[in-house]
């Protein structure tokens, strides 16, 4: 693990500024290790202080109406993209008693997702959030208990719970006011598009939304609402196609340095976040990830979200997560509400 880091100079926000970063000199990309201390399971859930969770509950929860942002588990019953284990269910009939049991089989990223800390590493370096090594992730002590360094189960303390905004990107680069500003004249969730920050940014500004630090970021692409309009053989053949192509956001200097100025988390609505595969020597995987602890969500179903952020007339609203408390584990199903 890396060592803590004296001396950091704090702005405003109780972080370094993003030209300061690495914090220490030979250490990855843009990385903050050591920030929050050697042993942090954290990273950027550090910012989702008790303050300003609540504070997102008084200003954001006005009627009650909840919205699920999870896709169903069994999503994808036939292939998978990037080939990962299919959910499976088998029920159990208790006889002679009229109960039933249940038992689920399934990739923790088969449908949506907090990639957590085990998953990207920095591939140059081969190292992980803080300096955790492969080794250090997979290590079974002599009584033969498995390491749980970085797994997801630290998250599960608090939950990943606050102000969430909502990027309506699709419904902005499809209307008239985004396909005059947009710089992407044509989008195409299944090939490598890069969504630029600008657009981003244009989107939040034509939608009235404000950021707040330590949101929770949430970029509706327009892939689920693509993917609903393909024929199982048209998705067979693009889960096919290896690499997979998706659009996303693009890999910047000025995406992350929007992201650290910003959020607490990111997620989207496709399978990689990002534009993938990257446009890039590097990925925003490795430095979210790796470098910072900023848990990366994917494949979340936006949809009803963006209709009722529509008919409400805001983008942002209040967070619960709640990932699976499973030691060591590397993502989670997010169990995700959104609260109006």
């Amino acid at each position: 693990m890396a060592p803590p880091v004296s001396g950091i100079k704090l702005n405003a926000n109780g972080v370094p500024n993003f030209d300061d970063l690495p914090l220490r000199k030979g250490d990855p990309r843009r990385s903050a290790w050591g920030l929050y201390g050697g042993d942090d399971q954290l990273g950027f859930l550090n910012r989702l202080t008790d303050q300003r969770v609540a504070d997102a509950a008084k200003g954001e929860i006005k009627s009650g109406k909840r919205v699920s942002l999870n896709w169903p588990l069994d999503a994808q019953p036939k292939q998978t993209f990037f080939q990962r284990a299919k959910f499976h269910q088998e029920i159990i009939a208790k006889k002679p008693m009229a109960v039933n049991d249940d038992t689920w089989y399934f990739n923790s990223q088969v449908s949506t997702q907090w990639d957590g800390f085990r998953h990207f590493g920095y591939q140059d370096e081969k190292l992980f959030y803080n300096g955790v090594s492969q080794r250090d992730i997979h290590h079974v002590d002599e009584s033969g208990r498995k390491s749980t360094v970085l797994g997801i189960h630290a998250w599960t303390e608090q939950g990943i719970v606050g102000r969430g905004v909502l990027i309506d990107y699709h419904g902005w680069r499809t209307s008239t006011d985004g396909q005059a500003k947009s710089k992407l004249k044509e989008y195409d969730s299944f090939d490598s598009v890069s969504i630029p920050v600008e657009d981003l940014q244009a989107c939040l500004q034509a939608q009235g939304t404000e950021l707040r630090f330590g949101d929770i970021l949430f970029v509706r692409s327009g892939f689920m609402a693509s993917l609903s309009s393909k024929s199982d053989d048209q998705v067979s053949a693009y889960q096919e196609i290896v690499p997979h192509r998706f659009g996303g956001v693009k890999q910047s200097e000025d995406t992350l340095r929007w992201i650290w100025d910003n959020f607490s988390a990111v997620a989207g609505d496709q399978p990689s976040f990002e534009c993938w595969p990257t446009q890039e020597k590097w990925s925003l995987h490795e430095v979210l990830l790796a470098g910072w602890g900023c848990p990366i969500g994917e494949l979340f179903d936006l949809e009803k979200l963006a209709e009722h952020c529509r008919k409400e007339g805001r983008w942002s609203f209040f967070v619960s997560s709640e990932p699976c408390n499973v030691p060591g584990g590397v993502a989670s199903p997010p169990n995700v509400l959104a609260i109006f």
